[in-house]
């Protein structure tokens, strides 16, 4: 092997440092990320918050997430719902209705309105029905959707059971998509998360909306809306719990468990339980009430013993513990008898506002033949449907627009739109600026020839057990330095060393006779060494390779300013570029931005999956984002794509703070840029 050291001798000087020492090598095999230690069967601990102000601030980081999660950042249009009955079934305290309503133009969420006799106004619950056989007509001695529908709506509230996405009536989306990861291929399905479009978003959509058919209805009271289902009927209700504080009370059943996080691709959506899990999700609820309702024989088993008491903890932050419950039923996974009378009994008293209900009973109940209950009789639905692709189609264009109108006009509403929106991009990103000290730093060898100081280093987050390498080139001559650089390449640095008249080293060499000193990073998995390793819904709960290549920069760049007093600028050569370009755009202390575009097509959905795939990054603006983050910094791109969004773009920034070339810059250029940056 050619050793790094010799490529220095020829740049810069004499070295007899050896890239092959076993340390320096396999430095990044010790890297937390190569496998996977999160997934939906991890054992979790509930996260401790030290106040209310602590627990607020994340609570509302998370709300934000999970709409960013799933394409509702900001959130649709509320296009007319368009109601439709196609039967009502009487009986003398309550009849049924069977309702469509459109969630999206032409994408239909479809169900049974139980209504109790009289004018109301009503309380009303959501009822999402969870995975059994027959969703929403399971009628079993385990579960019965209609069952409890009934009861409530004999008790005096009104009951809308509807479709998860593929069941019964809700057949636009075939149900592989909804609930199987084999039911489309891992590209496409990866594609439409660029978007954040997903089975575990669109019945996030749905059940918004039914709280809005709900809420317009004249006989129910807007201000008394509830929401309970079990298994993912129960993972829907405290995910719309926890975003929709229309939800009043909530009654989620046998779902919230710490050694279970939801099995299906319904309840597992990207970036949303990145350092969380449902324990915190199911917290969003207060101080609300909410009744959790657990069973020996499923993961909700140790409820009563571990996640009961942690959200309980939440709501005594509020000096509220009196407002959450357990209910802890000796059976299998279930939403039976004894579990809904729990479930009523609880609504009866933070619902209804009665006591009269504290000792109630289900009584018996006939539910309607299933034909009776269908919404689209022999599955012919309305000519206005729109097909699966069609709803997508409408949903990425629906985005598109959404984003458009938020971005920034003119350089004078860059720190506003920072302040509303910069905090997306670094959600999807889950990257953070971390502080000096939780910044691990290993000196592997340290060198000095021909006036440079060669530090061979292995960075990265302690807390995270990140390893990723890099070689900080220092002039030692004595004089000020006002410019230091983080330089990145999607080249390891055994291939760069062999690339000695290439960049990055004609780079390197130039900046150090500039009296410029330089980190050259190789980021996650540029090394060649070491393969990750994936479980179950890998987006849900660990960052992306892309992800965390732009955390190590970030991280490196860090380190930089608490090495060099100086001001830091970030140069991103062949693939790095886009790297670089969403680091330099969350951390705001980098002084310039200078990056290769690679030609990079960023309309092209299958060139993100391919190359940089990030869930929801398309559906917060992508690149035009990060560079708006970036203003008023002064920014360079070259080798731009001939589909890149110049117009756009020049909007952000003040005269001389954009460049746009169409190759790359030469080095007196680059330099003159950061000259010019630190005068700003």
């Amino acid at each position: 092997m050619v050793t790094l050291i010799t490529t220095m001798t020829c740049l810069i000087g004499a070295t007899t440092f050896d890239l092959d020492n076993p340390e320096w090598a396999n430095a990044m095999l010790a890297d937390a990320r190569l496998e996977q230690k999160r997934d939906t069967d991890t054992v979790y601990e509930m996260t401790r918050f030290a106040s209310r102000e602590a627990w607020e601030k994340m609570a509302e980081l998370l709300r934000s997430r999970i709409l960013i999660a799933c394409g509702l950042y900001p959130l649709p249009e509320r296009t007319p719902l368009n109601p439709s009955v196609s039967g009502r079934t009487e009986h003398p305290d309550y009849f049924v209705e069977n309702v469509a309503l459109e969630a999206l133009p032409g994408f239909f969420v479809t169900g049974n309105l139980y209504r109790p006799t009289g004018k109301g106004p009503f309380p009303a619950v959501a009822c999402p029905h969870g995975h059994w056989e027959k969703g929403r007509f399971e009628n079993t001695d385990t579960c019965s959707v209609a069952g409890r529908c009934i009861t409530f709506a004999q008790m005096g509230i009104v009951a809308f059971s509807y479709d998860m996405v593929g069941y019964n009536d809700s057949r636009q989306f075939a149900k592989s998509w909804g609930h199987s990861p084999e039911g489309i291929p891992l590209e496409e399905r990866r594609r439409q998360a660029l978007w954040g479009i997903h089975p575990f978003g669109v019945q996030l959509w749905s059940s918004m909306r039914v709280l809005d058919f709900l809420e317009s209805l004249p006989f129910v009271d807007k201000d008394r809306l509830a929401c309970t289902g079990a298994s993912g009927g129960g993972t829907q209700t405290f995910a719309l719990a926890a975003v929709d504080p229309r939800v009043k009370v909530a009654a989620p059943v046998n779902m919230i468990s710490h050694t279970m996080q939801g099995g299906c691709m319904c309840e597992n959506a990207p970036l949303i339980r990145f350092d969380v899990c449902n324990m915190e999700i199911g917290a969003l609820m207060a101080p609300r009430p909410m009744l959790m309702v657990s069973a020996t024989g499923d993961w909700t088993k140790q409820t009563p013993e571990v996640e009961f008491p942690a959200i309980r903890g939440i709501y005594a932050l509020y000096d509220a513990a009196d407002r959450v419950e357990n209910h802890h039923v000796d059976a299998g996974h279930n939403y039976n008898r004894e579990s809904r009378e729990a479930v009523y009994r609880f609504f009866g008293k933070w619902l209804l506002s009665s006591d009269k209900f504290q000792d109630f009973v289900e009584p018996p109940f006939e539910v309607e033949p299933m034909e009776a209950l269908r919404v689209f009789a022999d599955d012919q639905l309305p000519s206005s449907a729109k097909t699966q692709e069609e709803i997508i189609s409408y949903m990425v264009a629906s985005a598109k627009t959404r984003w458009a109108n938020v971005l920034p006009k003119a350089p004078s509403e860059i720190d506003n739109f920072k302040q509303q929106f910069g905090d997306a991009l670094r959600q999807v990103l889950s990257v953070s600026v971390p502080l000096p000290d939780e910044i691990n730093i290993r000196t592997i060898a340290k060198r000095r020839a021909a006036g440079i100081e060669e530090s061979y280093l292995v960075l990265g987050r302690k807390e995270k057990g990140e390893a990723f390498r890099a070689i900080l080139f220092r002039p030692l001559a004595s004089r000020r330095v006002e410019h230091a650089v983080v330089l990145v390449t999607n080249k390891n640095l055994e291939e760069i060393s062999r690339a000695r008249t290439l960049a990055p080293f004609t780079y390197v060499r130039a900046l150090l006779n500039a009296h410029v000193p330089t980190l050259l990073v190789e980021p996650f998995l540029t090394s060649g060494k070491g393969e990750r390793q994936y479980a179950k819904f890998p987006d849900t709960f660990v960052p992306t390779d892309t992800m965390c290549r732009i955390q190590d920069i970030v991280t490196a760049a860090k380190f930089l300013r608490s090495q060099i007093p100086a001001k830091t600028h970030l140069v991103g050569l062949q693939e790095a570029g886009m790297w670089c370009l969403f680091a330099g755009a969350i951390d705001d202390d980098i002084a310039s931005v200078l990056v290769d575009m690679n030609h990079f097509d960023s309309t092209d959905d299958a060139a993100w999956v391919q190359k940089y795939y990030v869930p929801c990054i398309r559906n917060v603006g992508d690149v035009l984002t990060a560079c708006a983050l970036t203003a008023p910094r002064r920014l360079t791109l070259f080798n731009v794509a001939e589909t890149f969004d110049r117009d756009t773009l020049q909007r952000f920034f003040t005269k001389n703070r954009i460049q746009i070339l169409q190759k790359s810059p030469t080095v007196i250029q680059m330099i003159k840029f950061m000259k010019e940056a630190s005068r700003d």
